[in-house]
């Protein structure tokens, strides 16, 4: 039985990154599902592929990073699969990363997303464990990065700082870089969002899996993130990354969601508990 298929999105990709992200997943499992998802204008990724294990799917329309997954997660549904993997293309890792996380989620089935350490290619840690966040800190931490010392006091309980990423945690957000997903947690709550074009479409999932399944923090597993942060440098991504938000905001609450302000609060005593 095949336990594992896999996505990744494309939109113009750099070839070199998206081939190092392809080889890191197939040289971890031997019958395992790629999906190769092309929203781009032309075909040309179509050229890279060379195993039989990747299913291309061309787009010939940019629909989106949650639309883009979503193609090949109801394709992945309709398998004997148990688990998905969202990957984004500027992602690499060794092959015991797969094997650990296949392993570690048949060990805890309520566990519904997991996500490993994640780290730049020079060793740096992305801390990409959060909390659920408000209006307000998006707004910081978009248009104020200039104020180290603000976002560094934010950011110590929002990225969870002081947890040392060193211990396996229960986390309500965790980045869409890296979605280890259990396919039955979809089936309860849905796939990503198509209303959400760009970036804020893996805290929305993250949300309803927590609600009903433990998101998982899990650092004995390590995998390389390039994380080239688009819509600070693109005034395109911008605009994009602004609509998500208020799509987001929009459907949970704005300043009053009751629901974050729980979670928030049991996520931090439960952490602070334990560390």
């Amino acid at each position: 039985m095949r336990e594992l298929s896999a996505s990744i999105v494309i939109y113009k990709s750099n070839p070199a990154m998206l081939l190092h992200a392809i080889k890191s997943f197939l040289q971890s499992t031997a019958d395992s599902i790629l999906y190769l998802i092309d929203n781009s204008p032309s075909d040309d990724a179509r050229n890279l592929i060379s195993d039989t294990r990747i299913i291309y799917i061309f787009n010939n329309q940019n629909l989106g990073f949650g639309a883009g997954h979503n193609v090949a997660m109801k394709e992945a549904m309709k398998s004997p699969s148990k688990y998905h993997l969202v990957l984004n293309p500027d992602v690499y890792f060794d092959q015991n990363v797969i094997p650990d996380l296949l392993q570690f989620m048949e060990a805890n089935h309520t566990i519904g997303l997991t996500m490993p350490k994640v780290l730049y290619p020079d060793g740096r840690l992305q801390p990409l464990c959060r909390l659920l966040p408000n209006p307000a800190m998006l707004f910081l931490r978009r248009f104020f990065r200039f104020h180290k010392k603000l976002l560094e006091k934010q950011n110590l309980a929002h990225e969870l700082h002081f947890s040392g990423y060193n211990k396996i945690m229960d986390v309500p957000f965790l980045s869409g870089c890296f979605m280890f997903l259990r396919l039955d947690a979809l089936r309860q709550v849905g796939l990503f969002d198509e209303r959400i074009f760009l970036y804020t479409e893996d805290m929305d999932l993250s949300r309803r899996i927590h609600q009903q399944f433990r998101t998982v923090f899990y650092p004995s597993a390590t995998i390389y993130h390039h994380h080239q942060r688009g819509s600070y440098h693109n005034v395109h991504l911008l605009f994009h990354n602004i609509k998500s938000a208020i799509r987001y905001f929009n459907k949970w609450g704005w300043f009053f969601d009751r629901e974050r302000r729980l979670i928030n609060q049991r996520t931090l005593l439960k952490l602070q508990n334990e560390f």
